[in-house]
């Protein structure tokens, strides 16, 4: 079935660990978080850097790559004929947070008990180098690819995918493939991401900023203002943890990805809650404590919104600004089958409510690709081969990942079942014997795909 044995791809993997590790730790310890914009550079040095740092590897491994003259976006190449396999990663990653959460340097990863910690070693640094992996073995072992394998490299994808807009207009689209950006056995179904805006002209006279990113509950919101004490207090009554920080409070949250909301504690919802119950409030705050508070479904809102293929609406309060202006960044998961329009219109309406306006920040579909589908029956046959698990099912998401970007194409790992999921987490990590085992999937999978 296969022009090389299990055995000779174990004797390979264990031959190139050392290589992966340094390799992985060279793409790791580039801090590729959204910076400022220059010429050929559109989402800052850092992320640039990483760029180029992933294309030297894929060309040192034997590939053909292409950098986008502008910086959007990067390609690694093996193989000839007229069809095209694509397997989509990004090099990107969201800030790391409050380093004192973290037990090792986030840009300088470390390899201990058998993980490998760092941001972006799951999301997506890790899995994406794995896939490269894969593909040198099958070169290594001599395969012949009668199809293109095109990795196609994101730059943007934590935040607006400029990247794939710009590779969609200037590239050539892969006919199917996969992105190593979520979980095993596979994704066949992603719901409609919807990230947002709620605005107002700041009439309160409160100053207020917390949050990094729409797409992740936020860790800390700190408080600074003339009532320190009974804010302190409201938070005791609460049973809300929080530091004394110099002239105030830091409310402190559990960070998760926006997807699993509920799972997480938003430092953010936390903090205004117990500002609203000392007496200060605004536009935004009266929001978030009468229409949301703690659901991270926002029911109050929406109802109950949900369906058979992807679940529940999540609802994430990621930023919150209190300046000339106060704004609120939010980021939606919606079901599959839901109207985003009649939910716009709840959401804007409840915002009304308050004197905020709602305004749309970016907005990526929602992807079902049925579970008959050859590529979908493809990959789960090359995951039940080598993992032997036979019991787990093709998953519903609410993360957004980069097969949205393109047609006959599905989220592939590389976290397997019951595994923690630490993306955009404190202590980022993978597990070296999972993204080897990951390595494996990959190189028959893409193997299978290309005859």
């Amino acid at each position: 079935m296969y022009p090389f044995s299990d055995q000779h791809m174990d004797w390979w993997i264990k031959e190139n660990e050392k290589s992966f590790i340094e390799d992985l730790k060279k793409i790791v310890s580039v801090p590729s978080i959204i910076g400022k914009e220059s010429q050929g550079k559109p989402f800052g040095e850092d992320i640039d850097r990483a760029l180029d740092e992933i294309l030297a590897i894929s060309n040192s491994l034997g590939f053909r790559t292409f950098k986008n003259p502008e910086g959007y976006y990067g390609c690694a190449e093996i193989g000839s004929g007229a069809e095209m396999i694509g397997i989509l990663g990004h090099v990107d990653v969201v800030p790391a947070g409050e380093l004192e959460v973290w037990d090792t340097q986030p840009f300088d990863p470390m390899v201990k008990d058998g993980k490998v910690f760092g941001r972006g070693t799951q999301d997506d640094k890790g899995p994406t180098l794995a896939s490269l992996y894969a593909v040198k073995l099958l070169m290594d072992a001599g395969v012949v690819f009668n199809k293109r394998i095109r990795f196609i490299f994101g730059t943007d994808e934590e935040t607006l995918w400029r990247c794939m807009k710009e590779y969609s207009q200037r590239e050539e689209m892969p006919s199917m493939g996969f992105t190593p950006d979520s979980s095993f056995p596979l994704v066949f179904a992603e719901k409609g991401l919807l990230q947002l805006t709620l605005s107002a002209k700041n009439n309160s006279g409160i100053c207020l900023k917390a949050g990094t990113a729409f797409n992740a509950v936020p860790d800390a919101a700190e408080y600074k203002g003339d009532l320190v004490a009974e804010v302190k207090q409201e938070l005791e009554q609460l049973g809300y943890e929080y530091q004394v920080i110099t002239d105030g409070l830091k409310v402190l949250g559990e960070p998760v990805h926006a997807q699993v909301a509920e799972t997480g504690k938003n430092a953010i919802v936390r903090l205004v809650l117990a500002m609203q119950a000392a007496g200060i409030s605004s536009k935004t705050i009266s929001f978030i404590c009468s229409e949301i508070r703690e659901d991270a479904f926002a029911e109050s809102i929406f109802g109950i919104c949900e369906d058979v293929v992807s679940g529940k609406l999540k609802f994430n309060i990621g930023k919150i600004e209190l300046a000339e202006r106060e704004t609120l960044s939010i980021d939606m998961r919606i079901p599959v089958t839901a109207d985003k329009e009649q939910l716009v219109k709840r959401l804007s309406a409840s915002a009304e409510k308050f004197g905020l306006k709602y305004e749309e920040y970016d907005y990526l579909r929602p992807i079902y690709v049925p579970e008959d589908h050859p590529l979908i029956k493809t990959l789960l046959s090359v995951y039940r081969e080598v993992t032997g698990d036979l019991t787990s099912k093709p998953i519903s998401s609410g993360g957004a990942t980069y097969a949205r970007a393109m047609e006959n194409c599905v989220a592939f790992g590389a976290v397997f079942p019951g595994r923690e999921k630490v993306e955009h987490q404190p202590n980022e990590y993978i597990v070296i014997k999972d993204i080897q085992q990951a390595i494996r999937i990959y190189a028959k999978s893409i193997y299978q795909l290309s005859r």
